[in-house]
């Protein structure tokens, strides 16, 4: 059996399980130059939610009836292709399924390539994780967008999130200071397990006094570095207590996904007087700059500076149920689905 998710109508506003459908995909009979990929490991990201609509973004939306495709993580079963060979382990955008069939001319999931992995002593799922798309969006746009440096003060939203988690570890060990935003008692005391110097907590209260006081108790009067996985108050906050040449690094912004309700910005005039910067960026940006986010990370995995968590759903009965919780913040690090 080899089944996969596929949309059965658009969502309007928060998705349902009414929206998906598990289908069952026909035998496959491989060709020249083929080989399927089990998968082990199955990713769901906030983006995802944009490619729900039908409507132009940066990635192709899902097409109704056809497999939805993602991040995942298996295994070569079989294989006609010298260059993956059974046992090989591969990294692909062939998720939300249970196997996919790759090479001999067929066009990959996404149009991204599989990429068989390199023996680094980590498991599986760090490949989703600290060392996949999460990780690396926290470290480029840590270190290459927002350009945070030593002794710099970094507020990032999010914080007990996949991409959020990874940044209060790679800026402690780089020598930052960091303030991180999470929601609800677990979370925030995970974030300070994690080395975070202040944690706020947003649903106890407005963000602004918050981040006014967590600054005051590290001793500091404002942000050099916001990294933005929320925007809407979070955002605005930032805006507020930004220094001058204050960067600011826009992830995501999951707080307006599912409604795209209004953004107030009551601060947003000090963009001028202290010369923000800010830039978008996506993960696919940095593409030739993989090997360097590869050895760094890998160097703060193996030192203990940077480890991963991951709320794992199983089956992939349960692919629907792990994506939608991304959106009532079930999930700690990164939220997985284990096949």
């Amino acid at each position: 059996m080899n089944r996969n998710w596929q949309m059965k109508s658009r969502p309007n506003g928060l998705p349902t399980h009414d929206n998906f459908e598990l289908a069952e995909a026909s035998p496959v009979t491989l060709g020249e130059g083929q080989f399927l990929v089990k998968n082990l490991w199955l990713s769901v990201d906030p983006y995802m939610r944009g490619r729900m609509n039908d409507a132009k973004s940066y990635a192709e939306p899902y097409a109704l009836g056809e497999a939805m495709t993602g991040g995942a993580v298996g295994v070569v079963e079989q294989s006609n292709n010298a260059d993956y060979p059974v046992g090989a382990k591969v990294l692909h955008m062939g998720g939300w399924r249970e196997a996919c069939v790759f090479g001999g001319g067929l066009t990959p999931p996404a149009g991204m390539p599989p990429v068989k992995l390199p023996e680094l002593g980590v498991p599986d799922q760090h490949w989703l994780s600290i060392l996949g798309m999460p990780g690396g969006t926290a470290w480029f746009g840590l270190l290459k967008v927002a350009e945070a440096k030593e002794g710099e003060t970094v507020f990032v939203s999010a914080a007990a999130g996949a991409v959020g988690s990874t940044i209060v570890q790679v800026a402690k060990a780089k020598g930052m200071k960091v303030i991180g935003s999470a929601g609800g008692k677990e979370k925030c005391d995970w974030v300070r397990e994690l080395g975070a110097d202040a944690v706020i907590d947003y649903k106890a209260g407005p963000v602004l006094p918050q981040l006014t006081d967590a600054l005051k108790s590290i001793g500091e009067n404002g942000i050099d570095v916001y990294f933005d996985n929320v925007g809407g108050e979070h955002l605005d906050a930032a805006f507020a207590t930004a220094r001058e040449w204050a960067r600011f690094a826009i992830c995501g912004m999951i707080d307006v996904y599912n409604d795209f309700k209004a953004q107030p910005m009551q601060y947003l005039p000090r963009i001028i007087a202290c010369r923000i910067s800010i830039k978008g960026f996506l993960y696919p940006d940095f593409m030739g700059q993989l090997p360097e986010f590869n050895a760094d990370m890998a160097a703060l995995i193996q030192s203990g500076k940077v480890v991963g968590r991951e709320t794992v759903h199983d089956g992939i009965e349960s692919a629907v149920d792990a994506f939608l919780g991304l959106f009532d913040g079930s999930n700690m690090g990164k939220m997985l689905v284990k096949l």
